[in-house]
């Protein structure tokens, strides 16, 4: 069964940085795009990066210029920098991605991790 687990969420103050981490496991046959979405109390989950197999980039306009996604195929592992925290950056953070698994495949599914909190505070 295919997994995501995200880490590095936690509580820094403003103008600080984190790094979040997901790494995807399981029966993978390959990847296709990776990304963070974010859930804020009240608020409904955002897309805030994005990230193809081929490296091609999105950012919500919010963290443009503060936030860089990246990714390592061979670790089946996609990164969130984020820079210049604000606590309007406080939120659940949710890795997603596209993955075609070997006990499935052609056919990609979509695939949520658990979810890691960053909290900002000013």
């Amino acid at each position: 069964q295919v997994q995501l687990v995200e880490s590095g969420g936690g509580l820094v103050q403003a103008g600080e940085s984190l790094r979040l981490s997901c790494v995807a496991s399981g029966p993978i046959f390959s990847i296709n795009f990776m990304g963070w979405y974010r859930q804020a109390p009240g608020n409904q989950r955002e897309l805030v990066a994005s990230i193809t197999s081929r490296g091609s980039t999105y950012y919500v306009d919010s963290v443009k210029g503060r936030f860089t996604i990246s990714r390592d195929n061979a670790k089946n592992t996609v990164y969130l920098q984020m820079i210049s925290l604000t606590p309007e950056d406080t939120a659940v953070y949710y890795c997603h991605a596209g993955v075609v698994s070997r006990t499935h495949a052609p056919r990609e599914y979509a695939y949520w991790g658990q979810g890691t909190q960053v909290t900002v505070s000013s």
